[in-house]
């Protein structure tokens, strides 16, 4: 494929520019840029603006709201929004679940959640992982009985994100316990108000709330929710995932974390002169933008295989990798670029409209906080040994 930009993806970049300058609120984009903490408000504000121009669903077939777009123009958008320091696109229902529906629901599925997650009526989030089922995930153990119009759920989920938010959850459940454990897996979608539902704060290092535990308890959801067959779910699962990783891998984030990295360097000063001119942390920040290049080369391949109506396969697993390993780098930098201003944490800092005493310089506040959050990256999603073994089966053969 032809990785050069055309006068037309220039002509896009521009307008995307002048879209962000006049769309993009001066406020949201200043919280990303300062890592403060978004509120449900800010990410769903964010969210409408993209919805209200078009722009949201991109990575759509045109029939279900998307836009159309070549393969270069998804990458300028995804990366111009980064670099403007956008909120991140909640991924649940836009960029993980709406895939599955469109190629495995149900005409009546498509045509009824497909404009709830455009419009923003429902917030999802993902029941994946559980107790003893996270990159082991075949092994979940939640389990789905067929009664009549019903299905009765029990069991756990963990480690749901934004699930503090969400009105709807996507769920793998066991339907079956015959035959190797990647079958008798099913995909229900499941409405968070349902009795018997019970969501759990689980806090992190920082004290932040992101994650959750899920219980289920004799949870009735109806036999419509079901996407695709029953016991079928493994095949979607693995689907969504490929979604999942090339997402997580999150390139236009990177591309503006080590812009911000960049800029921190050429005026943070070690030992009288300029943190960029330091020869170790020269030679690091050289190989990290080396690194970052070939990814983004990689990115656009997964895109144009997309583009061409294939699923992504070991290309995730090998974004997904170096993306998240190129992620906690540029934190690992950001961090020793702060010296010891990142020791302090400042749990106010983050939040808007903090007006205390800072502690060491503006980017310092949140590095510590990001450096520890973003170790989770090369596990979650399935961890990246998963990743290498997945790699060794598809494209090695062993």
């Amino acid at each position: 494929m032809d990785l050069s930009f055309t006068s037309e993806d220039e002509a896009f970049r521009a307008e995307v520019r002048a879209f962000l300058q006049e769309k993009l609120p001066a406020r949201l984009s200043d919280k990303v840029c300062k890592g403060q903490r978004l509120s449900k408000a800010d990410m769903e504000e964010w969210h409408a603006i993209l919805n209200g121009r078009g722009w949201l669903a991109n990575h759509w077939p045109v029939e279900w709201g998307g836009t159309g777009w070549n393969v270069m123009q998804r990458f300028i958008f995804e990366t111009e929004i980064a670099l403007a320091h956008a909120p991140r696109i909640v991924p649940f229902g836009l960029s993980m679940l709406a895939p599955v529906l469109i190629k495995y629901g149900s005409e009546a599925q498509k045509k009824y959640w497909l404009p709830r997650i455009l419009d923003g009526t429902d917030w999802w989030c993902q029941g994946y992982s559980e107790p003893g089922a996270g990159s082991d995930l075949a092994s979940l153990k939640t389990s789905a009985v067929r009664d009549g119009d019903h299905y009765i759920v029990n069991g756990q989920k963990t480690w749901t994100t934004l699930g503090q938010y969400a009105d709807m959850i996507f769920c793998l459940v066991r339907t079956s316990n015959t035959g190797r454990k990647q079958e008798g897996i099913s995909f229900l979608l499941i409405d968070m108000k349902t009795p018997g539902i019970e969501v759990r704060p689980i806090k992190l290092l920082d004290g932040d709330y992101e994650v959750n535990e899920v219980f289920f308890t004799d949870v009735r959801v109806p036999v419509a929710n079901l996407v695709g067959e029953q016991d079928k779910g493994w095949t979607y699962a693995k689907y969504l995932l490929t979604y999942e990783r090339t997402n997580i891998a999150g390139v236009g984030a990177s591309m503006a974390a080590f812009e911000r990295l960049k800029e921190v360097a050429a005026t943070q000063m070690k030992n009288g002169r300029k943190l960029a001119d330091d020869p170790q942390f020269a030679i690091r920040l050289a190989r990290l933008e080396i690194e970052l290049e070939n990814m983004k080369t990689t990115n656009l391949r997964v895109l144009a295989a997309a583009g061409a109506g294939h699923a992504p396969t070991a290309e995730s697993s090998m974004l997904k990798i170096r993306g998240t390993e190129i992620r906690q780098q540029v934190t690992d930098l950001m961090r020793r670029a702060a010296g010891v201003h990142a020791q302090a944490y400042v749990s106010e800092a983050l939040e808007e409209g903090f007006n205390g005493q800072p502690v060491g310089p503006d980017f310092a506040a949140p590095t510590a906080s990001q450096y520890f959050n973003y170790r989770k990256l090369s596990i979650f999603g399935g961890s990246n040994e998963v990743q290498r073994e997945i790699i060794s089966k598809a494209i090695l053969e062993l």
